[in-house]
């Protein structure tokens, strides 16, 4: 099992963010999610926003470090990625 998670650079809510994204399955991605005790709202189409905060515990937790462009490579070549308009959840 391996899940990805770009440097945290997206700001919103007064909060940088990153996110998390598997390259296998969105049940991969959401067992991972909830093996960190993140809310289930923090998935946005294809993808979990993970706060700065967090950052290091998904990384201690086993997620692998990619650069932002990484992210969306991932997705892409697993077939994964929902752009803006598909629905939010999975």
């Amino acid at each position: 099992m391996t899940v990805y998670i770009d440097p945290p650079a997206w700001p919103g809510h007064g909060r940088l963010w990153s996110h998390l994204v598997s390259d296998v399955s969105y049940e991969e991605l959401h067992a991972f999610a909830e093996r960190l005790g993140l809310p289930r709202r923090a998935f946005e189409r294809d993808h979990y926003d993970v706060p700065a905060e967090r950052y290091a515990d998904a990384v201690t937790a086993g997620a692998v470090e990619v650069r932002s462009r990484e992210v969306v490579r991932l997705l892409r070549a697993a077939g994964l990625r929902r752009p803006k308009g598909h629905f939010r959840n999975a």
